[in-house]
């Protein structure tokens, strides 16, 4: 009578573990760190066209650590269930001037307005960026690209 007991406590113990596992790796993923597939032409030459590896840290663009330079991961504004990697040329406040490939390729200026970013691709022939859709909302940011994890002949810092 008491064998159905033990492995009923065993079977409870080991989704009590893989609950506590799932939980974790969820936490890990969405607040912590977490590996993104990388690959398309907008951030040649940084990033290879074919694909890397790069891991995004999730936390600092919660407290406002990111600056101009920095690589990150956002959805875009034009496809939410994109996410898109590029990198910040402008944070609120700050004056940009691009050629704006919508109006025939004129220069022109502007100031980032306040909880936004402007964000460009490193190849910008082949980038679809705030060029084309304007500044980015800053909630739109999901993560931090700091690390080239894949390939390995080009493992490092993705910091300026």
């Amino acid at each position: 009578m008491g064998g159905w007991r033990v492995k009923a406590k065993e079977a409870l113990k080991q989704v009590s573990i893989t609950a506590r596992f799932l939980c974790l790796l969820h936490v890990t993923n969405n607040y912590l760190f977490s590996p993104t597939l990388v690959y398309g032409p907008s951030m040649l030459p940084t990033l290879n066209l074919t694909g890397d590896v790069v891991l995004s840290e999730h936390f600092s663009h919660r407290f406002g650590r990111v600056r101009p330079g920095d690589l990150v991961l956002l959805r875009l504004p034009v496809d939410p269930a994109k996410i898109a990697v590029k990198r910040i040329v402008g944070m609120e406040g700050d004056r940009v001037t691009f050629f704006d490939s919508n109006a025939t390729d004129l220069l022109q200026t502007l100031v980032v307005p306040k909880g936004h970013v402007w964000i460009q691709g490193d190849n910008l022939y082949a980038s679809r960026d705030s060029r084309h859709f304007g500044p980015v909302p800053y909630a739109l940011i999901q993560g931090r690209a700091f690390l080239r994890v894949w390939p390995l002949s080009s493992f490092g810092s993705l910091e300026q």
